[in-house]
């Protein structure tokens, strides 16, 4: 039985991961459930329904509000203890513990943004297994996540693509990355192929994007996310922030990181290794499948999805990256080259002009633009402890905010 800390229950990833535990309670049982109290008559239910021990809400003034539900919904059951503010995740995180994959707690990262990062740590100096969601912590913190392991191959990857990189890698040798449960001699890898779905606007050009609007943007041809990641998705920062991800987590150079547009998005990434084979993972898209793995890993459940129809015709697809329409992922790219604090400037403006963008503040194609300001124009500190990388987040932010500003005039 493993004890599953769930952060960020109420989102994508958090209803999905209860989702796989409801149908695996034999082999699950969910300790303390987090959120941000957007959504709390959710988080009431899932606490009901679950039970856990602890329910944390990351703005103290909504625990008033939760517990009024509680009481007029489930009065029949004990009201878990409730922690409340900015530390709420973290001391939720800490929560955890354990020494090696086969004994310790899970700790599910399921929120959005870097607001991850502090989690994150929490829950690696906790001991417990990280099954990693939040992209954004490893993009801001990457050069402090190794640091803060107990244990080696402590972080199970839950997005699909770094999911299915890290099922390719147990095929042969790689040398240790953050993933890697131990040294394994010389590096059988020769490339990881990273698969996009090329998001609403593939096959546009960028005169075609001058005029794009939110619901256009938020209209994703496959997946179901959370309205930033959507946003991240049209413009293939996300895939810049994979790009990121998988360098830190595997170990791997940037420039041996190869994006593909994959349309169909049945292939959810590849490693290339020195023979010439390729290995690829395939299924339907349904993050169910790398959030089961990311907390039985190396195990897996059965049933967890639908798997592909090989008796029905299928065509796979793949094409270049259009690095002139999308420049989010070079941009990325020269970001984790450059040092361990530009990922975290890039994904702190990238946060805020995202949100003037949904806010009707930014033009679509200002997006990507102001980041790339931000990059050029901001001072960097030497150092790369927690508060140089929260310090320089907050002055990216006030950057973009400031170009954002001149833009509009």
């Amino acid at each position: 039985m493993r004890d599953v800390i769930v952060l960020g229950s109420t989102g994508s990833i958090g209803t999905q991961t209860l989702d796989v535990i409801s149908r695996h309670r034999d082999q699950f049982r969910v300790r303390a459930l987090g959120a941000g109290g957007s959504q709390l008559e959710l988080l009431a239910e899932q606490a009901a329904v679950f039970q856990p021990v602890v329910v944390g809400i990351a703005v103290e003034e909504k625990l008033a509000e939760f517990s009024r539900i509680w009481e007029d919904r489930y009065s029949e059951q004990p009201m878990p203890h409730l922690v409340g503010g900015e530390q709420a995740m973290s001391e939720l995180a800490g929560l955890g513990s354990g020494r090696s994959i086969t004994d310790s707690d899970v700790v599910v990262n399921g929120m959005t943004g870097s607001v991850g990062l502090l989690p994150t740590l929490a829950a690696l100096h906790s001991g417990a297994t990280l099954a990693l969601a939040n992209k954004e912590s490893l993009v801001v913190g990457g050069g402090l996540i190794a640091d803060a392991m107990v244990w080696p191959g402590q972080i199970v990857p839950v997005d699909s693509e770094h999911s299915a990189i890290a099922q390719a890698l147990r095929s042969g040798r790689h040398r240790k990355g953050l993933t890697s449960p131990v040294v394994d001699g010389t590096s059988e890898v020769s490339r990881i192929i990273l698969t996009a779905s090329g998001g609403p606007f593939r096959g546009m050009s960028r005169s075609d994007l001058g005029n794009v609007t939110a619901e256009q943007a938020l209209n994703h041809p496959t997946w179901s996310m959370g309205p930033v990641v959507t946003i991240n998705s049209s413009t293939l920062m996300n895939k810049g922030l994979e790009l990121i991800e998988a360098a830190y987590l595997f170990d791997v150079d940037p420039t041996d990181i190869v994006p593909v547009v994959h349309p169909q998005s049945i292939i959810h990434s590849m490693v290339e290794f020195r023979d010439g084979s390729t290995l690829a993972q395939a299924s339907p898209p349904d993050m169910r499948l790398p959030i089961a793995l990311g907390i039985s890993w190396p195990n897996r459940l059965p049933d967890v999805a639908r798997a592909n129809a090989w008796d029905q015709p299928v065509a796979w697809t793949f094409e270049p990256l259009d690095h002139d329409v999308f420049p989010a992922v070079r941009l990325a790219q020269s970001a984790v080259a450059a040092s361990s604090l530009h990922p975290a400037v890039l994904n702190a403006a990238n946060e805020e002009c995202v949100a003037a963008f949904l806010a009707g503040k930014l033009p679509y194609l200002g997006i990507i633009d102001t980041v790339r300001d931000v990059i050029e124009t901001i001072d960097f500190p030497n150092g790369n402890d927690v508060e140089t990388v929260l310090d320089i987040e907050r002055r990216a932010r006030e950057r973009a905010h400031e170009l954002m500003a001149r833009r509009a005039n």
